[in-house]
């Protein structure tokens, strides 16, 4: 298998990730001109996509998801609730019913040969899950926007070679920062997004002997930085009561902007 990020960030989110025969795409919240770019770079088209897997209905995810689905007729996976919100938010353009699929968290599903498990998350949207993929005996999961983590998504994603996982803030940062309060507030709460403190700690409890590679995701522009979301999830390993060091694996950030680098494995 193969991850990528074409782009993670809160002004657009688009993840591939595919095997030698099943291409998916994990949403489409940026243009559909920068999606098939980015695609170009892996030497993949747009119309090779044999699925698209909607986290939520906010429009860092779902941007382009109508373009992308109206020209290439690219079945939609997202839960029910999701559904209604995509189109009831009317942001997405009209998209014809037919492409839609519901999902249900727990229930595995196949697209081609990876099978996909949704896992249910907290955020802020109608009902959000997390995406765990599998193909053969190689595992990968992408968990981003999330406010808090317990022992189900521990469970869910236990066992992985790899992790495409949220660090989008650091919390002094965002105390101190130009966001108004209530918006801090979200952010920090229960149905926000994952702080670079939390997501080390979340890694550190699902690191295992066979653990290839963590990518971290979805930093925000105002309220952190690479170097420091790198640097802090780095600290938290070491310091957690775990048996790794976070020299033991690499870690990788994913740029707002920018290709990834490719994670075969």
């Amino acid at each position: 298998m193969r991850l990528c990020s074409i782009a993670s960030g809160s002004s657009g989110n688009c993840i591939y990730a595919g095997s030698d025969d099943t291409h998916i795409m994990i949403d489409a919240g940026i243009s559909g001109k920068r999606i098939e770019a980015g695609l170009n770079q892996l030497g993949l088209k747009t119309c090779e996509m044999q699925g698209i897997l909607v986290t939520h209905e906010h429009i860092d995810h779902i941007s382009g998801l109508g373009v992308v689905a109206r020209r290439f007729g690219i079945p939609i996976y997202a839960t029910e609730k999701t559904i209604v919100a995509i189109i009831s938010g009317g942001c997405a353009g009209v998209i014809e019913p037919t492409l839609f699929r519901v999902v249900r968290p727990d229930e595995s599903f196949s697209i081609g040969n990876i099978t996909v498990t949704p896992i249910s998350i907290s955020h802020d949207a109608a009902d959000p899950v997390a995406y765990r993929m599998e193909n053969g005996k190689r595992k990968c999961a992408v968990v981003t926007d999330l406010g808090v983590y317990n022992d189900y998504i521990i469970d869910n994603i236990k066992g992985l070679d790899v992790l495409f996982l949220e660090a989008n803030h650091d919390i002094r940062m965002l105390q101190v920062g130009p966001y108004p309060y209530y918006l801090k507030q979200r952010i920090l709460g229960d149905k926000g997004h994952l702080s670079n403190e939390n997501s080390g700690r979340l890694l550190g409890s699902v690191l295992h002997d066979n653990f290839k590679m963590v990518m971290l995701g979805h930093l925000s522009k105002e309220n952190n930085y690479a170097e420091l979301a790198y640097e802090t999830v780095r600290c938290e390993v070491n310091l957690g009561d775990n048996p790794y060091n976070a020299a033991d694996f690499p870690i990788k950030v994913a740029r707002r902007d920018e290709l990834s680098e490719v994670i075969n494995f």
